[in-house]
């Protein structure tokens, strides 16, 4: 019996991908309007590594292009680079197709929804709250609530007992096949594969279920419930 599905944030129920890229560009071309003589390759390539040290969702990262492009903050040039980025942000922050119809019909079919994202809570949240999300999730586990990250256990364990759902009673759907897919059935979820959201060119996963869009999610929780009946 499915009694709730778990779901991976950042290119599962969003494009973060998408996102962040016309995020950045926007960002970069913001910084160069305000005065940065530096050109937008140049700019990238420093983003790009930055991010690849820090990893994706570092905060700081026109800060430290500019300190190591100038030698110095120039905080109009900064405060330019945040607002073309934040704007950017907004405009593409957008949720895949179907997404809000298929988890509306999960719940109204009974199912306690959940979310576990390596993200840092308040970005978790201000994705969620942009995207009107919010309300609907029974719990929430960013890395800050067990400061582990998938495919660790512990994020999954602590959102299926927030629910109060046993773990062969839940379904993950995650786009990536080492965290969110092996970490899951590690614990004896069932899992489900968002080939949708992919950014890794995955081949055949390991999920139980391959999904094109995840709107399949509801025949195939429809079908599991009916062969138990």
């Amino acid at each position: 019996m499915i009694d709730a599905v778990v779901f991976d944030l950042d290119n599962t129920l969003v494009d973060f991908m998408l996102m962040k890229r016309n995020a950045v560009d926007a960002g970069i071309r913001s910084m160069i309007d305000a005065g940065l003589r530096s050109s937008f390759r140049d700019i990238d390539s420093v983003v790009t590594r930055i991010y690849k040290e820090e990893g994706i969702e570092y905060q700081r990262v026109f800060n430290r292009v500019l300190e190591e492009l100038t030698s110095d903050v120039d905080h109009k040039i900064l405060a330019a680079g945040i607002v073309g980025y934040r704007k950017a942000r907004e405009a593409t922050l957008v949720p895949y197709p179907h997404v809000h119809m298929t988890l509306f019909t999960l719940a109204r079919m009974g199912l306690k929804l959940g979310v576990v994202s390596d993200a840092p809570k308040l970005e978790a949240w201000l994705r969620l709250c942009s995207l009107n999300l919010h309300h609907i999730f029974d719990a929430v586990v960013t890395f800050e609530d067990t400061g582990e990250r998938k495919p660790s256990p512990t994020p999954f364990q602590r959102v299926l007992s927030l629910m109060d759902v046993f773990p062969s009673h839940a379904i993950m759907v995650g786009d990536w096949e080492e965290r969110d897919i092996l970490g899951a059935r590690n614990i004896g979820m069932q899992t489900a594969f968002a080939r949708y959201g992919d950014t890794f060119n995955t081949g055949a996963s390991s999920a139980d279920y391959d999904l094109t869009d995840i709107s399949d999610l509801i025949g195939i929780i429809g079908d599991l419930r009916r062969a138990i009946t």
